[in-house]
């Protein structure tokens, strides 16, 4: 009795034990079934990347259900129409799965080529491939989970040279808009007079101008340290037109050393037009503009020694500047001159401020000499740039209120924007 009793359990335990591996064996084949069907990617498109100047793929497809960062992404390239075995392509990239998303990509939305939970890679040269535009490559993209692997079918493309940046075009549209406020604003300075910023240093240039024909003393000038390449030259070489005019008419000495012969030369022709726009051409001096030399610390030196010697009432400082302004401000500061300076270099502005009676501080340089001249263009121009940075500002912040509101709500703009010109309308 006992003896059946025994067999009777172990027959139960094999029985039990036979159940179990049934039920386990659908679980393993189940496994082996999905690594060996891991999808490949889908809706996988190769085209020439827009608005560039060749060299370059992008690749788009779908989003997985498998994509995490366990899973990875190969792309895969190899010259030709033709493509017997796509696992023979060379990959060029590889990354996780949860990465390089179309809302990713550097593009602007109105040239974004799908939505934004579409996977974009782009395959450049220099980043490991080279390019030549008009030949046909096969591309596709590889899903790769621990060992198993799953590839789309490649894609034929070509690259080539885009004639327009469509990327850029809002650039275009504000250089237009801007162009238009400019020519508005000149057109409206030619009609009546408008209101300019009263600005100290420049009041203070017939001052000083007028001081240093009391007493019989010299003007000196200083452009800066840039050549005239440089737009802060530029302003301080048009503001010497001003002031030459000025010591015309007073019939004062002006000295304008320099450190580059190319704006020696254009100052030289400033200046002579100047002294003609006075009715005294015969006033005029060839040397009242002369080259020192290009050497930084050598230039401050002689100018210095220009400051103790002839003793200037006054001393302008216009342009860009560097190590050297401290020391130029501190020794005409001790001569007594008064002493007017304008830069843009916001590193030497607080010497500038120290050291000198009168600072313009910025774009007040290049305001200059629209302020002195209250010609109608140079006003207009002053005018349509003061619109187009209040317009700029309201941009900015038009901008950061969609944005703000569309981390709120969980939208994107112009999405967002979209959504509610449909309930509005």
């Amino acid at each position: 009795m006992k003896r059946n009793n025994a067999r009777s359990t172990c027959g139960r335990v094999l029985l039990l034990a036979a159940v179990l591996c049934l039920s386990v064996l659908p679980v393993f084949a189940q496994t082996s079934e999905t690594k060996k069907t891991l999808s490949p990617p889908q809706d996988v498109r190769v085209f020439d990347t827009p608005s560039d100047g060749g060299g370059s793929l992008t690749v788009v497809w779908a989003p997985a259900p498998y994509d995490s960062a366990a899973t990875r992404y190969q792309v895969l390239l190899s010259e030709g129409a033709t493509v017997a075995d796509p696992a023979a392509m060379k990959v060029v990239a590889e990354f996780p799965a949860n990465q390089h998303y179309v809302r990713e990509s550097k593009w602007p939305w109105w040239t974004r080529p799908t939505a934004g939970d579409q996977h974009q890679f782009t395959l450049r040269n220099g980043r490991g491939v080279e390019l030549k535009d008009g030949i046909v490559y096969s591309v596709t993209v590889a899903a790769v989970l621990s060992d198993d692997r799953g590839i789309a079918q490649p894609v034929q493309a070509a690259s080539q040279p885009n004639w327009m940046n469509w990327n850029q075009i809002n650039n275009l549209f504000l250089a237009l808009l801007f162009g238009g406020i400019v020519f508005y604003a000149i057109s409206t300075a030619r009609k009546r007079e408008i209101f300019l910023r009263r600005i100290p240093g420049l009041d203070a240039v017939d001052e000083a101008i007028g001081r240093a024909t009391e007493l019989g003393k010299p003007i000196l000038y200083l452009t800066g340290a840039h050549d005239m390449s440089d737009p802060s030259t530029i302003a301080a070489a048009v503001i010497l037109g001003r002031v030459a005019k000025r010591t015309a008419a007073y019939e004062t000495e002006l000295l304008v050393p320099h450190r580059d012969p190319i704006t020696m030369a254009v100052c030289q022709e400033i200046t002579k037009q100047a002294y003609l726009e006075a009715g005294k051409p015969d006033l005029y001096k060839d040397d009242s503009n002369f080259f020192i030399t290009s050497d930084q610390f050598s230039y401050t030196a002689a100018v210095d020694g220009i400051m103790l010697r002839k003793k200037p009432a006054a001393n302008f400082f216009m342009g860009s500047y560097f190590a050297e302004a401290l020391l130029l401000t501190e020794t005409g500061a001790s001569t007594g001159a008064i002493q007017i300076a304008g830069t843009d270099s916001d590193h030497q502005l607080p010497f500038f401020v120290t050291t000198c009676d009168y600072t313009l501080i910025g774009e007040e340089l290049y305001a200059a000499s629209a302020y002195l001249s209250r010609e109608p263009v140079q006003v207009g121009t002053l005018r349509g740039q003061d619109i187009g940075k209040a317009l700029i500002l309201v941009v900015l912040g038009v901008g950061t209120l969609l944005a703000t509101l569309g981390v709120m709500l969980d939208a994107q703009w112009p999405k967002l924007f979209l959504d509610v010109f449909k309930d509005v309308k």
